[in-house]
Protein backbone atom coordinates (compact mmCIF):
# COMPACT_ATOMS: atom_id res chain seq x y z
CA UNK A 1 0.00 0.00 0.00
CA UNK A 2 1.24 3.42 -0.82
CA UNK A 3 1.26 6.00 1.85
CA UNK A 4 -2.16 8.07 0.75
CA UNK A 5 -3.81 11.16 2.38
CA UNK A 6 -5.40 8.90 4.82
CA UNK A 7 -2.76 7.71 6.30
CA UNK A 8 -0.75 10.69 6.49
CA UNK A 9 -3.51 12.44 8.44
CA UNK A 10 -3.23 9.33 10.87
CA UNK A 11 1.14 10.09 11.07
CA UNK A 12 0.94 13.70 11.21
CA UNK A 13 -1.62 13.61 14.48
CA UNK A 14 0.75 11.26 15.82
CA UNK A 15 3.91 13.16 15.21
CA UNK A 16 2.47 16.62 15.72
CA UNK A 17 1.70 15.13 19.47
CA UNK A 18 5.01 13.55 19.70
CA UNK A 19 7.46 15.47 17.97
CA UNK A 20 5.99 19.27 18.84
CA UNK A 21 8.29 21.08 20.91
CA UNK A 22 11.42 19.07 20.12
CA UNK A 23 14.34 20.77 19.28
CA UNK A 24 16.60 19.55 15.97
CA UNK A 25 20.04 18.46 16.93
CA UNK A 26 21.49 16.68 13.72
CA UNK A 27 20.50 16.82 10.14
CA UNK A 28 21.92 13.87 8.37
CA UNK A 29 21.31 12.35 4.72
CA UNK A 30 22.04 8.65 4.47
CA UNK A 31 21.07 9.07 0.30
CA UNK A 32 19.89 11.34 -2.12
CA UNK A 33 16.42 11.39 -1.46
CA UNK A 34 16.01 10.67 2.57
CA UNK A 35 16.72 12.59 5.22
CA UNK A 36 17.36 12.11 9.22
CA UNK A 37 16.39 15.16 11.69
CA UNK A 38 17.99 13.89 14.90
CA UNK A 39 15.64 15.62 17.63
CA UNK A 40 15.45 15.73 21.61
CA UNK A 41 13.35 17.40 24.16
CA UNK A 42 14.10 17.45 27.63
CA UNK A 43 13.24 14.52 28.33
CA UNK A 44 13.03 12.01 25.46
CA UNK A 45 15.17 12.16 21.88
CA UNK A 46 14.01 10.54 18.54
CA UNK A 47 14.67 10.37 14.97
CA UNK A 48 12.22 11.76 11.88
CA UNK A 49 13.00 10.09 8.45
CA UNK A 50 11.72 11.80 5.20
CA UNK A 51 11.71 9.49 2.47
CA UNK A 52 11.19 10.45 -0.94
CA UNK A 53 12.32 7.55 -2.32
CA UNK A 54 9.36 6.78 -5.49
CA UNK A 55 8.85 3.34 -3.82
CA UNK A 56 8.29 3.85 -0.06
CA UNK A 57 7.83 7.76 -0.05
CA UNK A 58 6.57 8.19 3.96
CA UNK A 59 7.28 10.12 7.17
CA UNK A 60 8.41 8.65 10.33
CA UNK A 61 9.84 8.12 13.70
CA UNK A 62 12.43 5.36 12.99
CA UNK A 63 15.15 3.79 15.03
CA UNK A 64 16.95 2.00 12.28
CA UNK A 65 20.78 2.82 11.79
CA UNK A 66 21.75 4.40 8.76
CA UNK A 67 25.38 4.54 7.26
CA UNK A 68 25.73 8.20 6.44
CA UNK A 69 27.95 9.44 3.34
CA UNK A 70 31.50 10.94 4.23
CA UNK A 71 30.64 13.69 2.70
CA UNK A 72 27.19 15.16 3.15
CA UNK A 73 25.23 16.19 -0.05
CA UNK A 74 24.76 20.19 -0.44
CA UNK A 75 20.90 19.59 0.68
CA UNK A 76 21.70 18.33 3.35
CA UNK A 77 24.37 21.26 4.50
CA UNK A 78 21.29 23.64 3.69
CA UNK A 79 18.98 22.18 6.43
CA UNK A 80 21.75 21.76 8.35
CA UNK A 81 22.08 25.99 8.19
CA UNK A 82 18.29 26.58 7.94
CA UNK A 83 16.99 24.39 10.89
CA UNK A 84 19.55 23.05 12.71
CA UNK A 85 18.89 23.80 16.26
CA UNK A 86 15.58 24.83 15.16
CA UNK A 87 12.54 23.49 17.51
CA UNK A 88 9.86 21.88 15.59
CA UNK A 89 6.57 23.87 16.55
CA UNK A 90 3.44 22.15 14.43
CA UNK A 91 3.28 18.94 11.96
CA UNK A 92 -0.17 19.32 9.86
CA UNK A 93 -1.35 17.68 6.56
CA UNK A 94 -3.24 19.27 3.67
CA UNK A 95 -6.95 17.97 4.03
CA UNK A 96 -7.12 15.12 1.69
CA UNK A 97 -3.80 15.68 0.01
CA UNK A 98 0.08 13.58 0.43
CA UNK A 99 1.61 16.53 2.11
CA UNK A 100 2.85 17.44 5.51
CA UNK A 101 4.17 20.75 6.54
CA UNK A 102 7.02 20.80 9.37
CA UNK A 103 7.17 23.90 11.31
CA UNK A 104 10.10 25.13 12.83
CA UNK A 105 11.81 28.20 14.82
CA UNK A 106 14.64 28.66 13.77
CA UNK A 107 17.71 31.41 14.50
CA UNK A 108 19.32 32.44 10.99
CA UNK A 109 22.80 33.79 10.92
CA UNK A 110 21.91 37.13 11.74
CA UNK A 111 20.35 36.04 15.44
CA UNK A 112 16.89 36.86 14.53
CA UNK A 113 14.28 34.06 15.36
CA UNK A 114 12.90 33.21 12.12
CA UNK A 115 9.88 30.48 10.88
CA UNK A 116 10.92 28.21 8.25
CA UNK A 117 8.92 25.04 7.44
CA UNK A 118 9.43 21.85 5.71
CA UNK A 119 6.84 20.59 2.55
CA UNK A 120 6.99 17.26 2.67
CA UNK A 121 5.11 16.18 -0.39
CA UNK A 122 4.78 12.02 -1.06
CA UNK A 123 3.53 11.88 -4.14
CA UNK A 124 5.40 8.62 -5.92
CA UNK A 125 7.90 9.66 -8.07
CA UNK A 126 6.89 13.39 -7.97
CA UNK A 127 7.74 13.01 -3.87
CA UNK A 128 10.32 16.18 -2.51
CA UNK A 129 11.46 18.31 0.54
CA UNK A 130 10.67 21.76 -0.19
CA UNK A 131 12.17 24.23 2.52
CA UNK A 132 10.18 27.32 2.57
CA UNK A 133 11.22 30.78 4.29
CA UNK A 134 8.97 32.53 6.78
CA UNK A 135 7.91 34.64 4.35
CA UNK A 136 6.96 31.96 1.83
CA UNK A 137 9.86 31.65 -0.84
CA UNK A 138 11.51 29.08 -1.73
CA UNK A 139 14.92 28.70 -0.02
CA UNK A 140 15.45 25.27 -2.20
CA UNK A 141 14.02 21.54 -2.81
CA UNK A 142 16.10 18.10 -2.65
CA UNK A 143 14.20 17.91 -6.40
CA UNK A 144 13.98 21.33 -8.28
CA UNK A 145 11.63 21.67 -10.62
CA UNK A 146 12.28 24.57 -13.63
CA UNK A 147 9.67 25.75 -16.20
CA UNK A 148 10.92 22.99 -18.55
CA UNK A 149 10.07 20.42 -16.30
CA UNK A 150 5.99 21.62 -14.99
CA UNK A 151 4.38 24.95 -16.59
CA UNK A 152 1.77 24.53 -13.24
CA UNK A 153 4.20 24.68 -10.69
CA UNK A 154 8.14 25.56 -10.17
CA UNK A 155 10.05 25.01 -7.33
CA UNK A 156 13.32 27.15 -7.59
CA UNK A 157 15.36 28.95 -5.05
CA UNK A 158 13.66 32.24 -5.18
CA UNK A 159 10.77 31.50 -6.34
CA UNK A 160 7.20 32.19 -4.64
CA UNK A 161 6.41 28.44 -2.69
CA UNK A 162 2.96 27.30 -4.02
CA UNK A 163 1.16 23.86 -2.78
CA UNK A 164 0.99 20.79 -4.76
CA UNK A 165 -2.39 21.69 -7.04
CA UNK A 166 -5.71 19.81 -5.85
CA UNK A 167 -6.60 16.74 -7.61
CA UNK A 168 -8.75 17.77 -10.51
CA UNK A 169 -12.82 16.38 -10.39
CA UNK A 170 -12.28 15.13 -7.27
CA UNK A 171 -13.99 15.13 -3.39
CA UNK A 172 -11.53 15.90 -0.29
CA UNK A 173 -12.50 12.85 1.79
CA UNK A 174 -12.29 14.76 4.71
CA UNK A 175 -13.93 17.85 4.42
CA UNK A 176 -16.46 16.37 2.17
CA UNK A 177 -19.43 15.24 3.86
CA UNK A 178 -20.19 11.58 3.47
CA UNK A 179 -23.34 11.73 1.70
CA UNK A 180 -22.10 14.04 -1.13
CA UNK A 181 -18.82 11.49 -1.55
CA UNK A 182 -21.33 8.20 -1.73
CA UNK A 183 -23.93 10.18 -4.38
CA UNK A 184 -20.72 10.97 -6.23
CA UNK A 185 -19.16 7.84 -6.45
CA UNK A 186 -22.73 5.82 -7.24
CA UNK A 187 -23.14 8.06 -10.89
CA UNK A 188 -19.84 6.20 -12.12
CA UNK A 189 -20.52 3.07 -14.12
CA UNK A 190 -17.41 0.98 -12.90
CA UNK A 191 -16.79 -1.16 -10.31
CA UNK A 192 -17.39 0.18 -6.80
CA UNK A 193 -13.62 0.67 -6.08
CA UNK A 194 -12.60 2.45 -9.30
CA UNK A 195 -15.28 4.41 -8.98
CA UNK A 196 -14.66 5.34 -5.19
CA UNK A 197 -10.85 5.91 -6.30
CA UNK A 198 -11.75 8.38 -9.48
CA UNK A 199 -13.93 10.62 -7.73
CA UNK A 200 -12.40 10.35 -3.84
CA UNK A 201 -9.27 12.35 -3.23
CA UNK A 202 -7.31 10.95 0.21
CA UNK A 203 -7.92 7.64 0.10
CA UNK A 204 -5.65 5.29 -1.98
CA UNK A 205 -6.61 1.86 -3.77
CA UNK A 206 -6.05 -0.07 -0.73
CA UNK A 207 -9.06 1.60 1.48
CA UNK A 208 -11.11 2.30 -2.03
CA UNK A 209 -11.40 -1.98 -1.79
CA UNK A 210 -11.72 -2.02 1.33
CA UNK A 211 -15.22 -0.26 1.59
CA UNK A 212 -16.30 -1.76 -1.29
CA UNK A 213 -15.77 -5.45 -0.08
CA UNK A 214 -17.68 -4.15 3.58
CA UNK A 215 -20.36 -3.15 1.15
CA UNK A 216 -20.70 -5.58 -1.58
CA UNK A 217 -18.31 -8.56 -1.22
CA UNK A 218 -17.66 -8.88 -4.97
CA UNK A 219 -16.99 -5.34 -6.50
CA UNK A 220 -19.86 -4.85 -8.33
CA UNK A 221 -20.51 -1.83 -10.76
CA UNK A 222 -21.51 1.50 -8.47
CA UNK A 223 -25.18 2.45 -10.02
CA UNK A 224 -26.22 -1.28 -9.83
CA UNK A 225 -26.02 -1.12 -6.00
CA UNK A 226 -29.16 -2.40 -4.01
CA UNK A 227 -30.97 0.08 -1.69
CA UNK A 228 -29.10 -1.77 1.31
CA UNK A 229 -25.52 -1.81 -0.59
CA UNK A 230 -26.18 1.73 -0.73
CA UNK A 231 -27.18 2.04 3.06
CA UNK A 232 -23.94 -0.19 3.54
CA UNK A 233 -21.85 2.51 1.28
CA UNK A 234 -22.52 5.28 3.73
CA UNK A 235 -21.84 3.37 6.96
CA UNK A 236 -18.53 2.26 5.58
CA UNK A 237 -17.43 6.02 4.62
CA UNK A 238 -18.18 6.94 7.44
CA UNK A 239 -16.50 4.14 9.43
CA UNK A 240 -12.91 4.96 7.59
CA UNK A 241 -13.75 8.95 8.53
CA UNK A 242 -13.66 7.89 12.13
CA UNK A 243 -11.45 4.94 11.83
CA UNK A 244 -8.45 7.86 11.05
CA UNK A 245 -9.89 10.92 13.35
CA UNK A 246 -10.59 8.43 16.76
CA UNK A 247 -9.81 4.62 16.28
CA UNK A 248 -6.59 3.49 14.67
CA UNK A 249 -5.69 -0.23 14.46
CA UNK A 250 -2.21 0.09 12.93
CA UNK A 251 -1.54 -3.47 11.33
CA UNK A 252 0.15 -5.37 8.60
CA UNK A 253 -1.15 -8.29 6.76
CA UNK A 254 1.39 -10.84 5.82
CA UNK A 255 1.70 -13.94 4.00
CA UNK A 256 3.87 -15.92 4.89
CA UNK A 257 6.82 -14.33 4.86
CA UNK A 258 6.00 -11.80 2.64
CA UNK A 259 4.59 -8.40 3.78
CA UNK A 260 1.42 -7.42 1.87
CA UNK A 261 -0.16 -4.26 3.30
CA UNK A 262 -0.45 -1.80 6.11
CA UNK A 263 -3.57 -0.02 7.11
CA UNK A 264 -4.86 2.29 10.26
CA UNK A 265 -7.62 -0.02 10.06
CA UNK A 266 -8.76 -3.78 10.01
CA UNK A 267 -8.46 -5.05 6.20
CA UNK A 268 -11.09 -7.85 5.65
CA UNK A 269 -10.36 -8.16 2.12
CA UNK A 270 -7.49 -10.25 2.89
CA UNK A 271 -9.76 -12.86 4.74
CA UNK A 272 -7.15 -15.56 6.76
CA UNK A 273 -4.19 -13.80 6.01
CA UNK A 274 -1.83 -12.74 9.43
CA UNK A 275 -2.16 -9.59 10.62
CA UNK A 276 0.64 -8.48 12.73
CA UNK A 277 -0.32 -5.72 15.03
CA UNK A 278 1.58 -2.47 16.17
CA UNK A 279 0.83 0.66 19.14
CA UNK A 280 1.70 3.35 16.54
CA UNK A 281 1.63 4.15 13.08
CA UNK A 282 5.65 4.83 12.86
CA UNK A 283 6.40 1.29 14.12
CA UNK A 284 4.49 -0.02 11.43
CA UNK A 285 6.05 1.59 8.71
CA UNK A 286 9.40 0.96 9.96
CA UNK A 287 8.57 -2.68 10.38
CA UNK A 288 7.59 -2.84 6.95
CA UNK A 289 9.81 -0.61 4.97
CA UNK A 290 12.85 -1.10 6.77
CA UNK A 291 14.01 -4.97 5.79
CA UNK A 292 12.86 -3.34 1.84
CA UNK A 293 14.88 -0.21 2.05
CA UNK A 294 17.60 -1.64 2.98
CA UNK A 295 17.96 -4.04 0.17
CA UNK A 296 17.34 -1.39 -2.04
CA UNK A 297 20.14 0.70 -0.63
CA UNK A 298 22.43 -2.17 -0.51
CA UNK A 299 21.46 -2.62 -4.26
CA UNK A 300 21.66 0.84 -5.44
CA UNK A 301 25.35 0.90 -3.73
CA UNK A 302 26.35 -1.95 -5.60
CA UNK A 303 25.18 -1.54 -9.18
CA UNK A 304 27.95 0.23 -10.26
CA UNK A 305 30.86 -2.00 -8.19
CA UNK A 306 28.59 -4.84 -9.44
CA UNK A 307 29.13 -3.42 -13.04
CA UNK A 308 33.07 -2.94 -12.90
CA UNK A 309 33.40 -6.28 -11.13
CA UNK A 310 31.51 -8.28 -13.50
CA UNK A 311 32.93 -6.16 -16.83
CA UNK A 312 36.67 -7.44 -15.55
CA UNK A 313 35.46 -10.72 -14.84
CA UNK A 314 33.80 -11.13 -18.11
CA UNK A 315 36.80 -9.89 -19.70
CA UNK A 316 39.15 -12.17 -17.56
CA UNK A 317 37.28 -14.92 -18.52
CA UNK A 318 37.18 -14.71 -22.09
CA UNK A 319 40.97 -14.10 -22.15
CA UNK A 320 41.28 -17.01 -20.41
CA UNK A 321 39.40 -19.00 -23.09
CA UNK A 322 41.81 -17.83 -25.77
CA UNK A 323 44.44 -18.57 -23.92
CA UNK A 324 42.92 -22.05 -23.24
CA UNK A 325 42.68 -22.34 -27.46
CA UNK A 326 45.94 -21.74 -28.05
CA UNK A 327 47.58 -23.99 -25.25
CA UNK A 328 46.23 -26.73 -27.03
CA UNK A 329 47.32 -25.57 -30.26
CA UNK A 330 50.33 -25.50 -28.94
CA UNK A 331 50.26 -29.24 -28.94
CA UNK A 332 51.49 -28.72 -32.66
CA UNK A 333 54.82 -28.67 -31.70
CA UNK A 334 55.34 -32.60 -31.95
CA UNK A 335 54.61 -32.30 -35.30
CA UNK A 336 56.91 -29.34 -36.21
CA UNK A 337 59.63 -30.74 -34.91
CA UNK A 338 58.48 -34.60 -36.82
CA UNK A 339 58.76 -32.36 -39.84
CA UNK A 340 62.23 -30.96 -39.18
CA UNK A 341 63.75 -34.49 -38.51
CA UNK A 342 62.10 -35.61 -41.59
CA UNK A 343 63.37 -33.14 -43.74
CA UNK A 344 66.76 -33.17 -42.34
CA UNK A 345 66.87 -36.96 -43.02
CA UNK A 346 65.71 -36.53 -46.81
CA UNK A 347 67.81 -33.07 -47.72
CA UNK A 348 69.11 -34.68 -51.26
CA UNK A 349 65.05 -35.09 -52.26
CA UNK A 350 64.60 -31.55 -52.04
CA UNK A 351 65.36 -28.78 -54.53
CA UNK A 352 65.25 -25.13 -53.76
CA UNK A 353 62.43 -23.53 -55.24
CA UNK A 354 59.99 -26.95 -54.18
CA UNK A 355 56.65 -26.27 -52.40
CA UNK A 356 56.07 -29.65 -51.11
CA UNK A 357 57.91 -33.22 -50.86
CA UNK A 358 56.71 -36.60 -49.85
CA UNK A 359 59.17 -38.62 -47.96
CA UNK A 360 58.97 -41.60 -45.68
CA UNK A 361 58.34 -41.62 -41.87
CA UNK A 362 60.52 -43.72 -40.56
CA UNK A 363 58.35 -43.96 -37.42
CA UNK A 364 55.55 -45.80 -38.73
CA UNK A 365 56.43 -46.37 -42.01
CA UNK A 366 54.25 -44.77 -43.80
CA UNK A 367 53.87 -41.14 -46.38
CA UNK A 368 53.78 -37.79 -45.24
CA UNK A 369 53.42 -34.79 -47.40
CA UNK A 370 55.76 -32.27 -46.12
CA UNK A 371 54.75 -28.13 -46.76
CA UNK A 372 58.37 -26.39 -48.03
CA UNK A 373 58.92 -22.70 -48.58
CA UNK A 374 60.28 -22.65 -52.44
CA UNK A 375 62.67 -19.28 -51.12
CA UNK A 376 64.27 -21.47 -48.46
CA UNK A 377 67.18 -23.57 -49.00
CA UNK A 378 66.23 -27.57 -48.37
CA UNK A 379 68.10 -26.84 -44.89
CA UNK A 380 66.56 -23.77 -44.48
CA UNK A 381 63.00 -25.48 -44.84
CA UNK A 382 64.13 -28.23 -42.00
CA UNK A 383 65.62 -25.37 -39.65
CA UNK A 384 62.40 -23.60 -39.95
CA UNK A 385 60.20 -26.35 -38.94
CA UNK A 386 62.77 -26.58 -35.53
CA UNK A 387 62.25 -22.91 -35.22
CA UNK A 388 58.69 -23.39 -35.14
CA UNK A 389 59.02 -26.27 -33.03
CA UNK A 390 60.68 -24.54 -30.10
CA UNK A 391 58.60 -21.41 -30.30
CA UNK A 392 55.77 -23.86 -29.70
CA UNK A 393 57.33 -25.64 -26.82
CA UNK A 394 58.22 -22.59 -25.06
CA UNK A 395 54.53 -20.68 -25.75
CA UNK A 396 53.16 -24.01 -24.12
CA UNK A 397 55.09 -22.93 -21.07
CA UNK A 398 54.02 -20.44 -20.43
CA UNK A 399 50.56 -20.89 -21.60
CA UNK A 400 50.03 -23.24 -18.91
CA UNK A 401 51.48 -20.72 -16.07
CA UNK A 402 49.23 -18.35 -17.16
CA UNK A 403 46.21 -20.46 -17.31
CA UNK A 404 46.64 -21.42 -13.41
CA UNK A 405 46.84 -17.55 -12.81
CA UNK A 406 43.84 -16.58 -15.03
CA UNK A 407 41.72 -19.52 -13.03
CA UNK A 408 43.13 -17.59 -9.87
CA UNK A 409 41.74 -14.56 -11.28
CA UNK A 410 38.74 -15.54 -12.01
CA UNK A 411 38.35 -17.49 -8.62
CA UNK A 412 39.36 -14.22 -6.87
CA UNK A 413 36.86 -12.13 -8.86
CA UNK A 414 33.72 -14.28 -7.99
CA UNK A 415 34.82 -13.97 -4.61
CA UNK A 416 34.65 -10.20 -4.96
CA UNK A 417 31.55 -10.39 -6.61
CA UNK A 418 30.31 -12.58 -3.42
CA UNK A 419 31.20 -9.96 -1.45
CA UNK A 420 29.33 -6.90 -3.27
CA UNK A 421 26.32 -9.28 -2.88
CA UNK A 422 26.64 -9.58 0.90
CA UNK A 423 27.89 -6.18 1.66
CA UNK A 424 25.64 -4.38 4.12
CA UNK A 425 27.30 -1.01 4.78
CA UNK A 426 28.84 1.86 3.32
CA UNK A 427 31.99 0.52 5.16
CA UNK A 428 31.62 -2.45 3.58
CA UNK A 429 32.05 -1.03 0.07
CA UNK A 430 34.66 1.26 0.81
CA UNK A 431 36.44 -1.73 1.64
CA UNK A 432 36.04 -3.77 -1.47
CA UNK A 433 36.79 -0.74 -3.66
CA UNK A 434 40.25 -0.11 -1.65
CA UNK A 435 40.95 -3.80 -1.80
CA UNK A 436 40.57 -3.74 -6.02
CA UNK A 437 42.29 -0.76 -5.93
CA UNK A 438 45.13 -2.44 -4.20
CA UNK A 439 44.66 -5.65 -6.61
CA UNK A 440 45.37 -3.14 -9.42
CA UNK A 441 41.44 -3.20 -10.86
CA UNK A 442 40.50 0.24 -9.78
CA UNK A 443 43.57 2.23 -10.38
CA UNK A 444 41.30 5.56 -10.76
CA UNK A 445 39.69 5.05 -7.54
CA UNK A 446 40.17 7.78 -5.24
CA UNK A 447 39.06 7.99 -1.62
CA UNK A 448 37.91 11.45 -0.72
CA UNK A 449 39.17 12.42 2.36
CA UNK A 450 36.73 12.18 5.36
CA UNK A 451 37.00 11.54 9.30
CA UNK A 452 37.98 7.78 9.47
CA UNK A 453 35.65 5.59 11.23
CA UNK A 454 36.61 2.12 13.11
CA UNK A 455 35.35 -0.68 11.01
CA UNK A 456 34.11 -3.95 12.26
CA UNK A 457 36.24 -6.30 9.97
CA UNK A 458 34.53 -9.68 11.87
CA UNK A 459 30.98 -10.56 12.10
CA UNK A 460 30.71 -12.13 15.33
CA UNK A 461 28.72 -15.35 16.67
CA UNK A 462 28.74 -17.65 19.56
CA UNK A 463 28.05 -21.29 18.90
CA UNK A 464 25.49 -23.07 21.01
CA UNK A 465 27.92 -24.03 23.51
CA UNK A 466 29.82 -20.60 23.98
CA UNK A 467 32.43 -20.70 21.76
CA UNK A 468 33.57 -17.67 19.98
CA UNK A 469 32.95 -17.51 15.94
CA UNK A 470 34.24 -15.08 13.46
CA UNK A 471 33.41 -14.45 10.04
CA UNK A 472 35.68 -12.33 8.00
CA UNK A 473 33.48 -9.32 6.15
CA UNK A 474 35.65 -8.80 2.73
CA UNK A 475 38.66 -10.45 1.64
CA UNK A 476 40.90 -8.42 3.54
CA UNK A 477 39.18 -8.69 6.47
CA UNK A 478 39.80 -12.87 5.92
CA UNK A 479 43.71 -12.39 5.09
CA UNK A 480 43.36 -10.58 8.59
CA UNK A 481 41.38 -13.26 10.21
CA UNK A 482 43.22 -16.54 8.82
CA UNK A 483 46.79 -15.25 8.58
CA UNK A 484 46.87 -13.07 12.24
CA UNK A 485 44.16 -12.86 14.22
CA UNK A 486 43.20 -16.63 14.82
CA UNK A 487 45.70 -19.04 16.79
CA UNK A 488 47.20 -22.35 15.12
CA UNK A 489 44.85 -24.63 16.79
CA UNK A 490 41.63 -22.77 16.12
CA UNK A 491 39.62 -24.41 13.71
CA UNK A 492 39.28 -22.71 9.74
CA UNK A 493 36.19 -23.44 7.64
CA UNK A 494 35.42 -22.72 4.18
CA UNK A 495 32.31 -23.59 1.86
CA UNK A 496 33.97 -26.60 -0.58
CA UNK A 497 34.99 -25.32 -4.54
CA UNK A 498 32.94 -21.96 -3.94
CA UNK A 499 33.55 -18.47 -3.02
CA UNK A 500 32.55 -17.49 0.83
CA UNK A 501 33.92 -16.16 3.61
CA UNK A 502 36.42 -17.65 6.30
CA UNK A 503 35.04 -18.10 9.49
CA UNK A 504 37.35 -19.44 12.59
CA UNK A 505 36.07 -21.31 15.82
CA UNK A 506 38.32 -19.88 18.36
CA UNK A 507 39.15 -22.62 20.68
CA UNK A 508 41.21 -20.77 23.05
CA UNK A 509 43.36 -24.27 24.48
CA UNK A 510 39.25 -25.64 24.63
CA UNK A 511 38.23 -28.26 23.09
CA UNK A 512 35.52 -28.15 20.24
CA UNK A 513 32.13 -30.49 20.34
CA UNK A 514 30.66 -32.17 17.32
CA UNK A 515 27.62 -28.93 18.07
CA UNK A 516 30.33 -26.51 17.83
CA UNK A 517 31.85 -27.93 14.67
CA UNK A 518 27.96 -28.00 13.68
CA UNK A 519 27.51 -24.40 14.39
CA UNK A 520 30.65 -23.11 12.78
CA UNK A 521 29.98 -25.00 9.60
CA UNK A 522 26.60 -23.77 8.93
CA UNK A 523 27.65 -20.61 9.46
CA UNK A 524 30.14 -21.18 6.93
CA UNK A 525 27.88 -22.53 4.62
CA UNK A 526 25.20 -19.51 5.21
CA UNK A 527 28.24 -16.63 4.46
CA UNK A 528 28.90 -18.49 1.11
CA UNK A 529 27.70 -17.70 -2.23
CA UNK A 530 25.71 -21.53 -2.30
CA UNK A 531 22.77 -21.98 -0.94
CA UNK A 532 19.97 -24.76 -0.12
CA UNK A 533 20.49 -27.73 2.03
CA UNK A 534 23.32 -30.03 1.84
CA UNK A 535 26.30 -27.81 1.44
CA UNK A 536 29.77 -29.62 1.13
CA UNK A 537 32.20 -27.21 3.74
CA UNK A 538 35.71 -28.15 4.36
CA UNK A 539 37.34 -27.33 7.99
CA UNK A 540 41.02 -27.84 9.74
CA UNK A 541 43.42 -26.37 11.88
CA UNK A 542 44.57 -22.86 11.05
CA UNK A 543 48.19 -24.04 11.00
CA UNK A 544 47.17 -26.14 7.80
CA UNK A 545 45.77 -22.95 5.96
CA UNK A 546 48.75 -21.14 3.78
CA UNK A 547 48.96 -17.94 1.62
CA UNK A 548 50.80 -18.52 -1.56
CA UNK A 549 53.41 -15.83 -2.40
CA UNK A 550 51.41 -12.87 -5.01
CA UNK A 551 48.29 -14.71 -4.06
CA UNK A 552 45.34 -12.14 -3.97
CA UNK A 553 43.37 -10.90 -0.48
CA UNK A 554 41.12 -13.25 0.59
CA UNK A 555 43.01 -16.46 -2.16
CA UNK A 556 44.48 -19.13 0.61
CA UNK A 557 45.41 -23.03 0.26
CA UNK A 558 44.83 -25.72 2.92
CA UNK A 559 45.69 -29.61 3.56
CA UNK A 560 44.25 -31.98 6.35
CA UNK A 561 40.69 -30.88 6.23
CA UNK A 562 37.53 -32.55 6.95
CA UNK A 563 33.98 -32.49 4.84
CA UNK A 564 30.57 -32.13 6.52
CA UNK A 565 27.52 -31.60 4.75
CA UNK A 566 25.35 -29.05 6.56
CA UNK A 567 21.69 -27.40 5.81
CA UNK A 568 22.13 -23.76 7.41
CA UNK A 569 19.12 -22.78 9.08
CA UNK A 570 18.91 -19.61 8.77
CA UNK A 571 16.96 -17.89 12.50
CA UNK A 572 19.20 -20.51 14.33
CA UNK A 573 22.16 -18.45 13.08
CA UNK A 574 20.63 -14.79 13.62
CA UNK A 575 20.41 -16.29 17.15
CA UNK A 576 23.98 -17.32 17.07
CA UNK A 577 25.01 -13.73 16.10
CA UNK A 578 26.47 -11.43 18.84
Amino acid sequence: MALDASMLRCLCSELDETLAGMRIMKVTMPSRDEVILSLRSQDSQARLLISTRAGSARLQITDENFDNPAVPPPFCMLLRKHIGGGRITKIECLDSERVAYIHIDAVDEMGDLVHPMLSVELMGRYSNIVIVSDKGIVIDAIKRINDSMSDVRQLMPGFIFTAPPAQINKLPFFSTSTSVLAERALKEAKPLSSALLSTIAGIGPTICREISFRTCGNDRDADMLSADEKALLYSNIEYVKHAVDHDRHYSIVKNDSRLVEFSYMDLQQYGELDIIRFDTASEMLNHFYSERDREERRKAKSHNLKHQVTTILERTVRRNAAREAEYYSADKADIKKLYGELLTANLWKIKKGDKTVTVENYYDGTEVSIALDPMLAPNGNAQKYYKEYRKLTNAHKILEKLLVEGKSEEEYLRSVLFEIENAESEEDFTSIREELKNSGYLKAYKVKAAKSRKVNEFIKYRSSEGIEILVGRSNTANDKLSLHTADKHDFWFHVKNAPGAHVVLRLKGSVPSDRDLEDAAEIAAYHSSVSGDNIEVDYTEIRNVHKESGAKAGMVIYKGQTTVIVSPDEEKIKKLKV
